[in-house]
């Protein structure tokens, strides 16, 4: 009697405020609202985009759509490159700055680990005691190169990661835009360029796509076009150290292979997509393309110019009669000499 009670009352429970008849309509005006927002914004930049490519004056022979979309890469591509010159600057206070305080304070760090191995009364054979040597080194000297890095503000994460972040925005808000404007019946059908029948169609040769690919290719291996011979014998070196690393079962992180990988594979992956999307989307991802792969050869060759300077600065210091006569003048290698030298003075 009583749970036939309840159960006939439960639904008068929910009148009021918070029935599921008042609050679930809330929760679909609030998402309908969004949605129209975020449309309504994409239609108003997509109108804004047809009524510029009608008023900028370019020649006959560049269609007027075409132009725009090509002119609207070009500003959006220099609006990012800040963040590009931000990010090669923290590089170069982490090789010019970081590092090299990093290997004069190694001595040290290495005269320390030896003093703990000593002192737990460490024994084994030679090859035991090396590794058991970078074992206790190597987290060392990876938290002071962390610590430095936070201290002069070169930590590596953001420095990879804030230039693409920083193009993410613009490349899909142009794109929906783009998209949105290709929507049929669009003024856009009317206009062909290149191998583009009409800009509201893919490209039927599949050129574009690949073209596209191609340069995210080029785009990841850019920087071997200007590999001066120094940084080349840097990077063979570092190969082979952690060639050995491996070998003795350690593992190793390349945060600058993997995301070239990664890029790589990200190069397949918008051949596929692009065929998929409209011309007008093709033209614009393709013109970006080519555009980061011309400003990754500019900040290269920048860097280049910039290391052979170095190069030159410091061979005219060395070769100076002032110049100090060992190249590493450090308290800690001069008493790691001395340490290794008195079993012989005996």
């Amino acid at each position: 009697m009583f749970a036939l009670h309840r159960i006939a009352a439960r639904p008068a429970a929910h009148h009021g405020l918070y029935s599921p008849k008042t609050y679930q309509p809330k929760i679909q005006t609030a998402i309908t609202t969004r949605r129209t927002f975020v449309s309504e914004a994409i239609q108003t930049a997509s109108d804004g985009f047809l009524d510029l490519a009608l008023a900028l004056p370019f020649p006959a022979e560049l269609p007027a759509y075409s132009g725009t979309i090509i002119l609207v890469t070009v500003v959006s591509r220099v609006l990012t490159v800040p963040f590009s010159l931000w990010a090669k600057r923290r590089q170069w206070k982490t090789e010019e700055v970081v590092l090299p305080q990093l290997l004069q304070e190694r001595p040290l760090v290495f005269q320390r680990v030896h003093a703990e191995m000593k002192k737990d009364g460490f024994k084994g054979s030679r090859e035991e005691a090396i590794k058991e040597h970078a074992k206790r080194a190597q987290p060392i000297l990876k938290a002071r190169q962390k610590e430095l890095c936070r201290e002069h503000k070169c930590t590596v994460l953001p420095t990879m990661l804030i230039p693409p972040i920083s193009q993410l925005p613009l490349f899909v808000g142009i794109s929906m835009v783009l998209g949105r404007a290709s929507i049929p019946p669009s003024v856009l059908d009317s206009e062909s360029f290149l191998t583009l029948t009409s800009l509201t169609h893919g490209d039927p040769t599949l050129t574009l796509p690949i073209m596209l690919g191609v340069v995210t290719f080029a785009n990841v291996d850019a920087t071997r076009f200007f590999v001066t011979p120094e940084r080349a014998a840097q990077e063979q070196r570092q190969e082979e150290l952690n060639a050995r690393k491996r070998a003795a079962g350690e593992t190793v992180y390349q945060p600058r292979k993997i995301f070239q990988n990664t890029l790589r594979l990200a190069a397949v992956g918008r051949i596929l997509i692009a065929a998929l999307v409209p011309g007008s989307i093709q033209l614009y991802w393709l013109t970006s393309a080519v555009l980061g792969l011309f400003q990754t050869w500019a900040i290269e060759w920048w860097e280049h110019r910039r290391r052979a300077a170095r190069a030159l600065q410091r061979q005219a210091l060395s070769s100076s009669p002032l110049a100090p006569q060992t190249s590493t003048p450090d308290i800690a290698l001069s008493r790691v000499r001395k340490h290794k030298a008195k079993p012989h003075s005996t």
